[in-house]
């Protein structure tokens, strides 16, 4: 993404503001300097994450008894590393507080789930990640629901076939079954420039003036202001 905005002209101090990265690595990245972007600082504990994880869920959730534990077997870290891991294994259980009984709403899930991901935050993202290792099934409709976007604001036609055929046997069947009977009309907007945007404008637009008087206007009422109006 940097690079194509680079390419695009856009100047370094913009694309720092924009992405929320350093100016110092924004030029490493441009200079191909740098790749690993999301490079983890903690590098020492690879080796050691198993471990950490087996303390941590037996019940050792202070940094500085887990580098003592580390440290008897051979681990050469600094409490600091440590210390950050631990500092994100509680906040990540902040996030989604485990063993609430409470499921989320299916809307919500739903939301999360065809949201970018780039536009979700950090305990958003956690909770989705949960959700698809718990369900995938459910990760595996998201996937074919993001292709199945492209294709139609990019209006390719000749993918909607293939489309059709991957995901009719998952969690989109319904969807897909009513696809098939009206698939000539779904090929048509794929393939023709026509849109009911203005219609859809305008019916909102008579809702909207509806509403404001309670729902108690006539016809010639309603039509007196839509013209008004216009």
């Amino acid at each position: 993404m940097v690079r194509q905005m680079v390419d695009d002209g856009t100047p370094i101090k913009r694309i720092v503001r924009l992405t929320g990265l350093s100016r110092g690595l924004v030029r490493q990245i441009v200079r191909g300097e740098r790749e690993d972007v999301f490079r983890i600082r903690e590098s020492s504990l690879t080796p050691w994450l198993p471990r950490l994880e087996r303390e941590w869920a037996g019940g050792c959730r202070n940094g500085t008894e887990l580098r003592r534990r580390l440290r008897a077997d051979g681990f050469q870290g600094s409490l600091r590393v440590v210390g950050e891991w631990a500092t994100r294994q509680r906040r990540a259980e902040q996030a989604v507080p485990p063993g609430t009984g409470k499921p989320q709403p299916a809307r919500k899930i739903a939301r999360l789930l065809t949201v970018g991901r780039d536009h979700l935050s950090k305990a958003d993202t956690i909770q989705v990640a949960r959700i698809e290792a718990a369900l995938p099934a459910l990760a595996a409709a998201r996937r074919l629901t993001d292709r199945f976007t492209d294709m139609v604001r990019n209006a390719r036609e000749g993918a909607l076939e293939g489309r059709l055929e991957e995901a009719e046997s998952g969690l989109l069947g319904a969807f897909i079954r009513g696809l098939r009977r009206d698939q000539a009309a779904v090929i048509a907007a794929l393939r023709e420039p026509w849109s009911n945007g203005q219609t859809e404008g305008q019916i909102n637009r008579l809702k909207t003036l509806k509403r404001q008087m309670y729902g108690r206007a006539n016809i010639d009422l309603l039509r007196a202001r839509l013209v008004a109006a216009s």
